[in-house]
């Protein structure tokens, strides 16, 4: 370049420099406004910052959640990852590693997940890790990001954090706190001996049930269940709660109302449950006084005699009463997050008082009987593998005089092993001998039903 362009270059320089000076105020902050629009507009890319911990150094929980949301993108598409199992978790967790990028499609458009790690030094020649996770979109997005794309992120990690937990066993203390130890009940609806209809029509309810969350918000009503599980012991009422347990994929509450001292403990354990959790109270007209107030305390000599451990419990926990039971299931008590369902278990539901029993409280009343035909075919697949054998037809015509509970049935097969001809020899000369008991304890029973109506009754 000679001195002539040079000398050009500089007086054009100076003039544009001098320029604005002679523009107009107005005109001049019309070219700043557009300038730096212009210069805006040449990135509109936004981008959202979330922290491992926040300014207090306490763990940021969305970024526990976000990071659950893109463990499954992580498996599938990431570079380099991270490999964990957490204690309480049944499964492996896959998370973005330092520095990686991750796209995300939703609505057309596309989204950039960013994991970032920093190392700091300390004085103390320490060093602590910090990270991040940063999205970053094109602004003209912004709205749908923030109105239904990050509100879709926290359901589905919601719902992948929910899966892969481990469920939880809690019971309560005097203290009126929970504790827990991992829940691993074997029971399936297709291990527990019921009948096909029954465990159909359970399953359906329960599906239904989970999936009407809008629905029970519409109507105005709290999201939950009642069940009354009732039948002789032996029948399985427990095994049907480990069923509905791993069927929901819920935690359990096992509520022992004799560890109760009254109602105000009593809705401190509700109030603390979770949602997604079966809350049970088995034999509770044994452990509170629920009793029929209809039939009042006409009871006879006999019939308290019979009822020792029932007595002797209703005596430790007189302060928690019906009322208190009954505000437990449906008062404000239970208005805490939904989704749960509040299983009670007897052996006596004719004990039981009305107002405990009504739809609202106990919505689904479960019989639970004496071994059937469909059940003893499942024991049979359960403890000998087979589903067919030269003695069945015998044994299900002896199983309605028998009177057997599928825990009977199931000793008797677990104590042969797999030895499949001795399993039925067994369980038909049980049946045979136990049809014997079954009369006899129904001739003296109804001798001391005549007696009983010689005794006055008060």
């Amino acid at each position: 370049m000679d001195w002539k362009s040079t000398s050009s270059a500089l007086a054009t320089l100076m003039f544009l420099r001098t320029l604005p000076s002679l523009l107009p105020p107005e005109l001049r902050d019309l070219l700043s406004y557009l300038s730096k629009r212009l210069l805006h507009s040449s990135d509109k890319t936004i981008s959202m910052v979330v922290d491992e911990f926040d300014s207090n150094g306490r763990c940021n929980p969305l970024f526990t959640t976000i990071e659950s949301y893109l463990s499954s993108k992580s498996a599938s598409s990431a570079k380099v990852m991270k490999m964990t199992q957490h204690s309480k978790s049944r499964a492996l967790t896959f998370s973005m590693g330092p520095d990686q990028d991750l796209l995300d499609h939703f609505n057309g458009f596309q989204l950039k997940w960013s994991s970032k790690s920093d190392k700091h030094k300390h004085p103390n020649d320490t060093f602590s890790e910090h990270r991040s996770i940063t999205l970053s979109f094109d602004g003209k997005h912004r709205q749908a990001v923030q109105s239904v794309y990050l509100p879709k992120v926290l359901r589905e990690a919601e719902a992948i954090l929910f899966k892969n937990r481990e469920k939880r066993l809690f019971s309560n203390r005097k203290d009126a706190h929970w504790t827990s130890v991992p829940f691993s009940h074997p029971s399936t609806f297709e291990t527990l001996a019921l009948e096909s209809k029954v465990k159909d029509d359970i399953m359906s309810d329960l599906t239904k049930f989970v999936g009407r969350k809008d629905y029970y918000r519409r109507v105005g009503r709290t999201w939950k269940r009642g069940y009354l599980l009732y039948g002789p012991p032996g029948t399985g009422k427990t095994s049907l709660i480990g069923a509905i347990a791993n069927f929901l994929d819920f935690d359990v509450y096992e509520l022992e109302l004799t560890a109760v001292s009254d109602n105000t403990q009593l809705r401190t354990l509700l109030l603390s449950t979770a949602s997604k959790s079966v809350i049970v109270i088995e034999d509770v007209d044994c452990t509170v006084d629920v009793m029929n107030r209809s039939k009042g305390l006409k009871r006879t000599h006999d019939e308290m005699e019979e009822e020792p451990v029932a007595a002797a419990a209703s005596a430790v926990v007189t302060a928690v009463s019906l009322s208190g039971i009954l505000n437990f299931l449906d008062g404000l008590w239970s208005t805490c997050e939904g989704e749960r369902l509040m299983v009670f278990t007897t052996n006596h539901v004719e004990r039981l008082d009305p107002a405990l029993l009504r739809p609202g409280r106990m919505d689904m009343h479960v019989h639970m009987t004496y071994c059937g035909a469909e059940a003893f075919r499942t024991l049979m697949k359960n403890y000998l593998g087979v589903g067919d054998h030269a003695l069945l037809v015998e044994a299900e015509g002896l199983l309605p005089s028998a009177k057997m509970t599928p825990a009977d049935v199931a000793d008797v097969l677990m104590g042969c092993g797999d030895d499949v001809e001795l399993g039925m020899r067994d369980v038909v000369e049980r049946m045979k001998r136990r049809r014997i008991e079954v009369a006899a304890e129904a001739v003296v029973s109804g001798n001391k039903g005549t007696e009983k109506e010689e005794q006055i009754v008060f």
